[in-house]
Order: C-alpha cells, then structure tokens, then sequence
C-alpha cells in the first residue's frame, strides 16, 4: 500500500464510482470528497455503491465553485483524512471525479517506487507562466478577490479596478514565492503532511483564500518550501484550450491517449463508453519502462487550437464572421482579376482559358448578371447569378465562389461598368492577382452607336470611377498583387506583358508566348480621345496616346552627314 488517492467528485457519479473500484481493488485507498451540491439522494446512491470497498471512504463535503477557496478545503480535508487513515500511503494522488487511468495501476506505483521522495507537481513562478488567461498573473497573489469570478463578474472586475487604482499590494507569507500550476498533483506523505501541518497554516491559509484561483497556487507555492526534489510536471494529461477550458478526450481519442503514455487522463465525456471498457479492463499490457510523454500529443492539439481559432484558409466561421480581420485568409485560392483586357482583345477569355488552363469568367460583377465561364447561369457549390442574390453579399459571393472552386485557377474581368463593391476586398487580400489596362473601357465607347454627347458624359463617368478604383489599388494598405499599364504603355510591348502575366498564373509549359489575341481595331482612336478633349472632357487614364496612328507620323529626315575640314 504505497499509493493512495484523492478524488474530488461533483457529476457523473456512476463515471466516478468505476474509477474508484478500479483503484480499491487494486490496494490504493481512496477518500472522495463529494460537492455539496450534490442531492442527498445521489450521495447515498453514490456511497452505497462502494459501500463493499473498506479503503474507500468519505470526507465530509463542501459546496464547491470554480476559482474559490472551497476546492482547496476540501482538498485539505481528503488528505488530512487520508494521511490519518492509512498511515503505510507514501504518495497520494490529487485526481477528479473526470479523471481515467490509462495504464496499469502497477505501472504507477513502480514509478513513484522509484521515486521516494520526489513530488510530481507543477509549480512555475508567474513569469514563467505563459497560458494565464483574464489578464491577472502576479496580480492573483498582490489583490483581494472576495468575490466570485462566475457569480459575481461585475463585483469582481469594480473591486479589482478599485484595488489597481489604490496601488494595493499584500504581502505573501514569509518566505513563500508566488508560484502556479495545475491542481492535479501527486506529493509524497513528507511533503504533503509538512503543508497541513505547519504552525504558520493559519497565515497560510487566510493569504490563499483571497487569491484568484488557489488551487493553481496553494500547494504549488508551499510545496517549494517543504520539498526536497520537485519535479515540476504533473502525471495527469490535461490538456486545455486558447480559453483555459479543458479539453474533453471522447472515444475517438483512444489512439491518441494510448500514445500518450501518461498515466491518468482528465477530462474524460461520462458517455465515452468505449474509453472507460478499454483502460478499466484487467487485461492491459503493462509498459513499466515508458516515460510519461505527453509532448508526443502537443501536436495534435496545437493543430486542434489552430483550426478552432483560425480555421480553414478563405472559409469563414460562423464565431468570427462579423469580426472584420479576423478570418484566416479571405479567399480560399489564388485568383486572376483583369481588368480592361477585354475591352482591348476580342478574344480574350477564350484565347487565356487555352494558354493556361485556368477557368476564365466574364464580368462576375455586371449589374445585369454574374457573367460565368461557359454562359452558365448557376455555378458550383449551387452559386447563383442572379444579380439581386450577388449583390446582397458581393463579398460573400466572391468568397464563396472561390471556395467552392479550389484546385482550379479562376480569372474573371473586371471594370468601371461593374459594382465597385468588392474593391477593397480584392484589393487587400493576398490570394488577388490584379492587371489593369486603365482607360482601355474608353475603346468600347469609341466602337459604340452613341452620340458624341452621350459618350462624353459617359466616358467622364467612367474614368472617375476608375480612378478611385485605382487609388484604392495603389494604396499602402493593398496585399494583393498589382499590376497597372496605361492603354498606351501597354501597347507598346503586350507580348512582354503578357508572358509576365501567364508567367505568375503558371502556364501549362515553359514555352516563350507567340501570339496575342486578336486586337480590337484601334484606328482613329487617337482622333477620338482628341475629340473628347475638344469638348471639355480630358481623358488621362490611356496615357500618352497618339492622335496620329504612327504608321501616318512623318518622320524628320535623318541629318547628312558633314565634313569638318
């Protein structure tokens, strides 16, 4: 009888007795304390059904609350009871009503046989400390919390504020050093008696009932003063999340416990029936030898804490969808936007969709519909195009167009013609690919049927829009990958322009690009943009643009050449 356990049990009671049997018959005394809030009815149900067991018994109760004195009171009691009762215990297990063995309990008394006088209890100072959470460390020992955390949320946060503003700062006992941990530890009978036994545990104990959370602090602060080896770990995995709840291991984390090598585990679902058959059955291979690794495991989780926070790339939760910069990408894939190119090329989609084998879209943002590849008026993932359905989220539609297309390239064309909406969406996020022809939407006015006059206004209309959608693209704030010619400098050398384009798309071979698509007939388009000049409206977005196409241009005569003598 070396080894004797501590459970603190407050639900799934039928969970707790199995546990307890497991351990009484396999000689490890055991002393439950049960929270007082409890029935009278289920407590009696509870003990009657250890009742056979003599190295099972109960302490008296306490009404419990996370975060209060109450925990450690009936901690204390349980151990007083248990250091009295079975005087042969050498090491006593602090564990819940939640708690589960994963390995023999044989395999845990060899360790700590090993082990005499070493105490299993993790106790790092609060500097040392990095998954606090509520903002308090130090501040836990320095102020006073009378009041409940959960009951009484705005008494505590006034008085904390109160105390911050009046500098208070308690003194901690002597000799003491604040020091935190979690509260399901494992101390030899030396070190555990020198605690409840001190002269000064009156002083101790009226310090610790006004810290936040003592359990995490009581014993891991006066074990450093009594203890001859502490090893700052604790033998029970617990694992918990980015908001300091404990995980709940299920019956799919078989595997994974097993792997652990660890030999209690908390907090086990009561309904995880396939957990408590396997670890409480009798014939389970002993691993003596194996070191209690729950590292081997800390991947898992991060991955676990990862995915709850940040999710999927360009796939927004439902936790963070009204929280602006908070989702984990805003689009699920990388995506092409061109704008102007159709304007200027007659052919464009067809002739890019060949060259790279991407999925090229007309104007996904056209008031009259969402124009998708193939003429199609649904797409995947049952998106519509209806214009009405779009523009009630364009950002959402975008999102969700992307997502439901990952694993193939998607281009669409985009313009001042379109809704402006998703501007700054594109603009700032990191899977974007934006080329700009800027004033090529110039080109369809000037094959239009118009009048003069109606081309004048629109073409005004136009290049303001466009200038505030390339402000936007210019902007210091803009992640996306931007690319922007004038209609003139792109005219000049399109082929190189475009082999950087596909380049960056990832074409379907390296071969150097030969061909463009067929160019829109650009004749007397410098007399046209002239022409809007007469009439008051000054185009500056096509750049430096000829009025005389520069086959026409008379060029001067080259110099003859001269003889100095």
């Amino acid at each position: 009888m070396s080894l004797g356990f501590i459970m603190l049990v407050h639900t799934a009671l039928d969970r707790a007795a199995q546990v307890a049997r497991h351990w009484a018959t396999r000689d490890c005394p055991i002393v439950i304390h049960v929270d007082q809030r409890v029935s009278r009815r289920d407590n009696r149900k509870f003990a009657e059904s250890l009742a056979d067991l003599d190295n099972i018994v109960f302490c008296r109760r306490r009404r419990c609350e996370w975060g209060t004195w109450s925990l450690v009171g009936a901690t204390q009691d349980a151990a007083e009871m248990l250091l009295e009762n079975f005087p042969e215990v050498r090491h006593i297990y602090n564990a819940s009503g939640s708690c589960l063995p994963l390995r023999p309990v044989e395999d845990l008394k060899d360790y700590l046989q090993q082990r005499p006088r070493t105490d299993f209890i993790e106790s790092v100072t609060t500097e040392e400390v990095p998954w606090t959470v509520g903002g308090l460390d130090s501040e836990r020992f320095s102020l006073r919390f009378p009041f409940s955390w959960k009951r009484h949320r705005f008494l505590f946060d006034r008085y904390v504020e109160i105390q911050r503003r009046l500098k208070v700062k308690r003194k901690m006992p002597e000799n003491a050093v604040p020091h935190l941990g979690s509260q399901w530890w494992c101390l030899t009978r030396q070190t555990l008696s020198a605690i409840l036994e001190d002269p000064k545990r009156k002083q101790h104990d009226r310090f610790f009932k006004r810290v936040w959370i003592p359990d995490e602090a009581y014993f891991q602060t006066l074990a450093r003063l009594y203890s001859t080896d502490v090893e700052s770990r604790s033998l029970t995995l617990s694992k918990f999340d980015f908001q300091g709840k404990p995980h709940i291991f299920y019956d799919d984390h078989l595997q994974l416990l097993h792997r652990s090598d660890c030999f209690v585990a908390r907090k086990i679902w009561p309904n995880a029936n396939r957990l408590y058959d396997t670890f409480l059955s009798g014939d389970r291979t002993s691993m003596a030898s194996a070191e209690p690794s729950p590292e081997k495991i800390d991947r898992v989780f991060t991955q676990a804490i990862e995915r709850r926070t940040r999710g999927r790339t360009g796939l927004t939760m439902q936790s963070r969808f009204p929280r602006d910069g908070w989702e984990n990408g805003k689009t699920g894939s990388p995506y092409s936007v061109f704008e102007g190119f159709n304007c200027l090329f007659t052919d464009f989609e067809p002739w890019l969709a060949r060259r790279t084998g991407a999925r090229v879209h007309g104007n996904l943002y056209d008031p009259r519909r969402a124009m998708f590849a193939g003429g199609e008026k649904n797409y995947y993932g049952s998106l519509s195009g209806n214009a009405m359905l779009r523009d009630y989220d364009p950002k959402a539609f975008l999102t969700n167009f992307l997502w439901s297309t990952r694993g193939e390239r998607q281009c669409f064309q985009f313009g001042p013609n379109d809704k402006q909406a998703i501007t700054w969406f594109v603009a700032t996020d990191n899977n974007a690919q934006v080329n700009v022809i800027s004033g090529a939407w110039a080109l369809t006015l000037f094959h239009s049927n118009k009048n003069f006059s109606t081309i004048r206004k629109e073409a005004a209309r136009l290049q303001k829009i466009e200038m505030k959608h390339l402000d936007i693209l210019r902007s210091p704030y803009t992640k996306a990958r931007v690319r922007i010619w004038t209609l003139a400098d792109f005219l000049e050398d399109p082929m190189h322009h475009f082999q950087v384009i596909l380049d960056e798309i990832g074409p379907r071979s390296n071969r150097r690009l030969t061909e463009v698509p067929t160019m829109v007939d650009l004749k007397g388009f410098g007399r046209f943009l002239q022409n809007l000049k007469n009439q008051g409206m000054k185009p500056v977005l096509m750049g430096d643009f000829p009025v005389t196409p520069n086959s026409d241009i008379q060029k001067p005569d080259p110099q003859k050449p001269y003889l100095v003598r």
